[in-house]
């Protein structure tokens, strides 16, 4: 082998470093040229954040009203137009009373006549009477229609002793009626009740009647004319005697009235 070839395979070629790191130009930015930082996030992040980003916001419901304030407010309401109607009633019944100036009408018991007071072959007592009852209407512009299905009673303690009814009839402005009503009754009986009152006709001369009488009517105001009612009238009276075919005094006598829809 020559010295010249030799020469070349002993010459000694220079081998990098590779445990060195690379170096690199301290000029070199750290951050690319045309990025921001926000483009260096860590991508997991970036993924979490993306996430979230899409979730919708959590609405609360709202809490559901209670129930105690519409009961409230419909209370409230019902009462106001019960009110209301009552002052409109109230306003048109001051306006009809202030036209028509309305008074109660008159009852009285002004005579009594025993047609018959006696027993029977089986004990009962037969009792007929005529009663003077006098009805009087002091209104100036209110008219009464006295209808029918009328009836009336007197009674003496506990006991009926006769029953009878009132005629239908009209009553115009400030008008007194004067009826003669025939009663009649018959008490199954009865000899225990006669002896009563003979023995406190005698002792007393005081003998204590009821009179009920249950009348139905209408009324007119004006030109109105109103729905039927009833009414009731009690008469307290005190006679001297209860016997057939004689003049009865009346003693004492009142009479209270009232009316019913």
């Amino acid at each position: 082998m020559s010295s010249s070839s030799m020469a070349e395979q002993q010459k000694i070629h220079p081998v990098p470093d590779i445990e060195s790191p690379p170096q690199t130009s301290p000029t070199a930015p750290l951050v690319p040229l045309g990025s921001t930082k926000s483009d260096l996030v860590n991508p997991v992040e970036q993924h979490h954040q993306s996430n979230y980003s899409h979730v919708p916001p959590i609405s609360h419901p709202r809490p559901p009203k209670k129930r105690s304030s519409c009961c409230c407010r419909c209370l409230c309401w019902t009462l106001s137009i019960l009110l209301l109607l009552i002052g409109i009633i109230g306003i048109i019944i001051g306006i009809l009373f202030l036209v028509l100036r309305p008074k109660l009408p008159y009852y009285s018991i002004d005579g009594l006549e025993v047609t018959q007071l006696s027993l029977s072959s089986n004990s009962s007592l037969s009792a007929n009477l005529h009663v003077n009852f006098t009805a009087r209407n002091p209104n100036r512009r209110i008219e009464i229609y006295y209808e029918g299905g009328s009836h009336i009673t007197v009674w003496y303690t506990e006991t009926q002793l006769c029953r009878g009814s009132i005629p239908k009839f009209y009553q115009g402005h400030r008008n007194t009626t004067v009826l003669v009503l025939p009663m009649s009754g018959q008490i199954q009986n009865g000899a225990g009740l006669l002896t009563a009152l003979q023995q406190q006709q005698q002792q007393t001369g005081n003998i204590p009647l009821l009179l009920r009488a249950r009348q139905p009517v209408r009324i007119k105001l004006g030109s109105l004319k109103l729905p039927e009612m009833k009414f009731l009238v009690r008469c307290w009276l005190v006679v001297d005697a209860l016997s057939p075919n004689r003049a009865i005094r009346i003693s004492s006598s009142s009479c209270s009235f009232r009316f019913r829809l």
